[in-house]
Formats: C-alpha cells, sequence, structure tokens
C-alpha cells in the first residue's frame, strides 16, 4: 500500500486507514472478537493509521484497539474528544480535556496519544486561542503528541487549518462530497496540515450495494439519524436523500467498472489520490471488506474526476455544496 505524510503531521501513514466507529456503536452489532480479527487483517493489508473517539461505544471502540496495540505499538491511532457533554464552550476547558485525554490514555494503555481530535466542535471553539493553548499545555506536557480537529464545514476546515499547530483536519470527503475541493484540500496542501477524509463511501452508498427499499437495524445511525435527529445530518450519507443516493450510485457504480474496479474500491481510491488528501478511513464490518479496502491504497492512478463532478452536479450540488 502507498503512503503519505504531511508536514505538520510528522510521521507517515497508510494512505487508507481505518474508521473505528462501528467497531463501538451505531452501526448494529461487532463482537470484540470480530473486532480485533477487523483490526488484524487492516494491518496485515498495510493499514498504519487507526481512527476512533471516545464516544464510539462510550470507550470500547478505544478498549479494542487498547488490546490490539499491545501487538501492534507502532500503529498511529487517532482518536478524538469533545462529545462526553453538550458541545458549549464552557464545555472545552483545561480541566475537561484532562480528564477525557486521561480516560482515553487509560483505554489505548499508552502514556501519549498519537493524535487528539477535537471532534465536530462547534465554530466558536474552532475559534478560541484559549482552546488551542489547552491543546498546545497538553502537548508539551507529553500527554498528546499532536492535535488536530474533526469537522463538519469547509469553513471550519480553514480555520483550523489556519492555526499554526494544528497537525490534522479530518472531514467528510467522498463523489457525492466534493466541497472540500474547492478550497480545503489546496489550503492543507499549502500549509502542510494533514487531510483524514472520513465517510468516504457515503456511510456506504457508494458501495453500490443498497437499492431503495434496503433497512438497517434500528440501532444503526442509518435508520435513527436520517434527518438528522441525533447528530448532523450530513454524517448519515453524506447528508444526500438516499434514493437520489442509490441512483447516483449505481451511476457510480458503472463508471468504477469501466476502469475495472468494484465501487468501493474506485471511490477509496479516488479519495486517496486527490491533492492534499493524507490517508481515507472507511469503516469496515469484517475481514473481507477490510481487506477489500486496504487495496484500494495500491490502485494506480486514475482519472475519472470529471465523470465524478458531473454526476455529482447532476444529483447533489444543488442540494448540499453550500450547506457542510
Amino acid at each position: 500500500m502507498h503512503s503519505s505524510s504531511a508536514a505538520r503531521l510528522g510521521r507517515p501513514v497508510s494512505v487508507i486507514g481505518l474508521g473505528t466507529w462501528q467497531l463501538g456503536a451505531d452501526w448494529g452489532d461487532v463482537s470484540e472478537k470480530d473486532a480485533l480479527a477487523i483490526l488484524e487483517a487492516s494491518v496485515e493489508s498495510g493499514v498504519t493509521v487507526f481512527d476512533t473517539a471516545d464516544v464510539y461505544g462510550d470507550g470500547r471502540s478505544e478498549q479494542i484497539i487498547g488490546t490490539f496495540i499491545r501487538a501492534h505499538p507502532d500503529i498511529f491511532v487517532a482518536t478524538k474528544m469533545g462529545r462526553r457533554l453538550p458541545q458549549e464552550r464552557e464545555n472545552y476547558s483545561m480541566a475537561n480535556f484532562r480528564s477525557w485525554t486521561d480516560r482515553s490514555r487509560t483505554n489505548l494503555g499508552v502514556d501519549t496519544l498519537d493524535l487528539v481530535q477535537l471532534h465536530c466542535p462547534p465554530t466558536e471553539v474552532i475559534e478560541s486561542d484559549e482552546v488551542f493553548d489547552y491543546l498546545d499545555a497538553l502537548v508539551s506536557e507529553g500527554v498528546i503528541a499532536r492535535y488536530g480537529v474533526s469537522v463538519e464545514t469547509a469553513d471550519q476546515a480553514l480555520a483550523a487549518i489556519a492555526r499554526p499547530a494544528v497537525s490534522s483536519v479530518q472531514i467528510i470527503l467522498n463523489a457525492f462530497r466534493l466541497k472540500p475541493l474547492d478550497a480545503v484540500l489546496p489550503a492543507a496542501s499549502d500549509a502542510g496540515v494533514a487531510i483524514i477524509a472520513r465517510v468516504p463511501l457515503a456511510s456506504g452508498l457508494l458501495s453500490g450495494k443498497y437499492t431503495r427499499d434496503t433497512v438497517f437495524a434500528a440501532n444503526d445511525h442509518r435508520t435513527f439519524n436520517r434527518h438528522g435527529e441525533a447528530f448532523d445530518v450530513g454524517e448519515t450519507f453524506s447528508g444526500v436523500d438516499f434514493e437520489r443516493g442509490v441512483a447516483a450510485a449505481g451511476e457510480f457504480t458503472e463508471l468504477a467498472a469501466s476502469v475495472g474496479l468494484s465501487a468501493p474500491v474506485a471511490a477509496l481510491a479516488w479519495v486517496a489520490q486527490l491533492p492534499g488528501v493524507t490517508t481515507v478511513i472507511p469503516g469496515a464490518r469484517s475481514v473481507e471488506q477490510a481487506r477489500a479496502n486496504a487495496s484500494a491504497g495500491s490502485v494506480e492512478a486514475l482519472d475519472i474526476t470529471p465523470q465524478i463532478v458531473e454526476l455529482y452536479d447532476r444529483y447533489f450540488r444543488a442540494e448540499i455544496h453550500s450547506r457542510w
């Protein structure tokens, strides 16, 4: 698998990582045995970066990765904090940052966290110098090695990139969410900030496996957050209408086949190859899926951007481009 780096990240990582929300909660049930098998298959396939958060399964995802780290101490673990309390400015305090990072260090079994990302905070938090002073203090104390921000909008991403010690910005980026290509990716490249692309398969839409009649489990966010009932609707199917997404995915599947790839591998490879993208973090619910996702990191250069832009313009631009 190819690797990449960004100046502020300070180390190379695999261009395909693994997102581990699904190993904690909100995607149906995954046993610890199956979760560890998915992590192992990912490492065997060349994955070196694993993304988690302190709220995924109330720490379960971090704890499972903590078990895994003992056998694989060289992997890069990106976690997140800031959603254990309401996302209000006063909750982003030094005391809470210490509490949250201590909890994550315990869950992961490490002294220093590789990367801590603020977990989709409000814009006023990203604009607060005081918040970043707290993060700088944690770095100086050796609690965290570096920090980043996970964002919902392009404007938030640009504000984070402008801060001199932000190592990474995590943002939704896929064939159905092209807004970051306008300004975020160029700004990140210029600043040496890593871009971690999340929701790269639009919550599975870009797998090409769903129909208009597909039903998801009751405890799957694709059921309970389809209209933004629990968190930002942009996190579920990238905020696109499900039926339109299914139709567009059918066309994307044909495009992928025209270059000899499955839809999910083409979708991941395309994002991973975008200038400015450091790593892409699809989730996986099986060993087979983890291996297939990782294979996207070895795909030769793709030339399908014009077709993707045309598809996006026809199905989604008017509805979502201005929103995030």
